[in-house]
């Protein structure tokens, strides 16, 4: 029997049958439901923590010298939590000597910040990061500006009460109106508009547009840390290899300016990109590890139902099979048409599967923040995978109308 004969002939036993066919499909249309979904949704997200999470927050060949880590993932204990607490801050002091003694070429800000009110002709925007850094802060995380300027150097060193919005907070409080010099309150203390930002979108559903950031030394920095205290300060260097070696200067210098020996762990934090990543990788190789686990359960039970179901079908057909060998049908061709029969099952129910698991990646994509991004190799093992089950579920029962006499199946009601 031609393989085309053969599969017309499945597809029409599957039309007539359409109660088993939809049992034994089930199975494989579950395993290969959640393998697309979950790869998609993986995927998805591998791209969004490298190309939004990391680079957005953290920048690229960008390093913060911190109290304490900034982005904290994982099982934190409360001892650990307790001994960053009892860390000393990071003072100016310690952000000039850092910068007077990287000896790669790098570009260095401060940063701090708070949350807080930001005003305007009796509008109120409430809980806005208010950040307080130097000029070099917009070029390290690569804002650019839709409209205005950034402040200059000379601002920050006199401190002057200029500030930059995010886009979100400028739609805000001005609406259609241009925002440029017009002078908004930052808790409760005046502050001219030199500048919006181009939008920066979000990160795990926090909008990243909801800012005002102004000099370093303007009043702001009596509100967002305690006297000569700042947050962190962002080293950003022109390759990964001056990357590592500004890393390596900037812990040599504080931990001799905090006078620790080469035993004692360091009291301080320089984070970067690099570690988020590693502890995504980690989580990713957890879940690709424990993925085909999960689809082989459903894949295993589809398989045992289709076998059941072709099985049945055997018995069923059983003096079909006889009249078939009779007038010439050989063991081949009939154990062709049963395999033929069970792999296309066991596909048809691949392919709703696929169908179904790239419908919940988009609706998870739709109404949340997760990202969801098609990996064709996906497609293609999803496919594999459920005519290898079919052949594999369809082989015994094949086998067994292939033996079957053909007088002894035409006498069989």
């Amino acid at each position: 029997m031609p393989f085309a004969e053969a599969i017309r002939l499945a597809l029409r036993v599957i039309w007539t049958q359409k109660m088993k066919s939809s049992f034994s499909v089930i199975g494989v249309f579950i395993g290969v439901t959640f393998l697309i979904a979950v790869v998609t949704v993986v995927e998805g997200m591998n791209a969004y923590m490298t190309e939004s999470f990391a680079n957005k927050l953290l920048g690229v060949n960008t390093f913060q010298l911190r109290r304490y880590p900034g982005v904290q993932m994982g099982d934190i204990s409360s001892e650990t939590r307790r001994q960053w607490r009892r860390r000393p801050r990071i003072t100016y002091e310690d952000a000039r000597a850092v910068e007077a003694g990287l000896t790669v070429p790098v570009l260095v800000a401060w940063e701090s910040s708070n949350r807080g009110t930001v005003e305007y002709d009796g509008k109120v925007a409430r809980d806005i990061d208010l950040i307080a850094a130097t000029e070099e802060w917009f070029a390290i995380r690569e804002m650019d500006l839709e409209t205005g300027r950034a402040f200059s150097a000379q601002e920050v060193r006199t401190g002057q009460p200029v500030v930059v919005l995010g886009n979100e907070l400028a739609e805000r409080l001005f609406d259609d109106r241009d925002p440029i010099g017009r002078e908004v309150r930052v808790r409760r203390i005046p502050y001219r508009v030199i500048g919006v930002a181009e939008p920066q979108g979000s990160v795990f559903g926090m909008s990243l547009d909801k800012f005002a950031v102004a000099p370093a030394l303007s009043p702001l920095k009596r509100f967002v840390n305690p006297p000569r205290v700042l947050d962190e300060l962002k080293v950003r260097a022109n390759s990964q290899a001056e990357l590592e070696a500004a890393i390596a200067e900037t812990e040599a210098i504080m931990r001799s300016r905090r006078g620790l020996r080469p035993t004692q762990e360091s009291n301080f934090s320089i984070e970067t990109a690099d570690a988020v990543l590693d502890f995504w990788d980690r989580i990713n190789q957890f879940l690709m590890m424990a993925l085909p686990g999960l689809v082989s359960i459903s894949l295993v039970v589809g398989g045992i139902v289709i076998m059941n179901i072709m099985l049945m079908a055997v018995a069923e057909r059983t003096r079909e099979i006889g009249i078939r060998k009779s007038l010439g049908a050989r063991r081949r061709d009939i154990m062709r048409q049963f395999l033929v029969e069970s792999a296309t099952l066991a596909t048809v129910g691949a392919l709703m599967g696929i169908a179904f698991g790239l419908g919940m990646a988009a609706l998870v994509q739709a109404t949340t923040f997760l990202p969801a991004r098609v990996a064709p190799w996906s497609i293609v093992v999803a496919v594999i995978l459920g005519a290898g089950v079919g052949i594999g579920a369809g082989l015994y029962p094949a086998s067994r109308a292939a033996r079957l006499d053909p007088v002894e199946a035409i006498r069989q009601e």
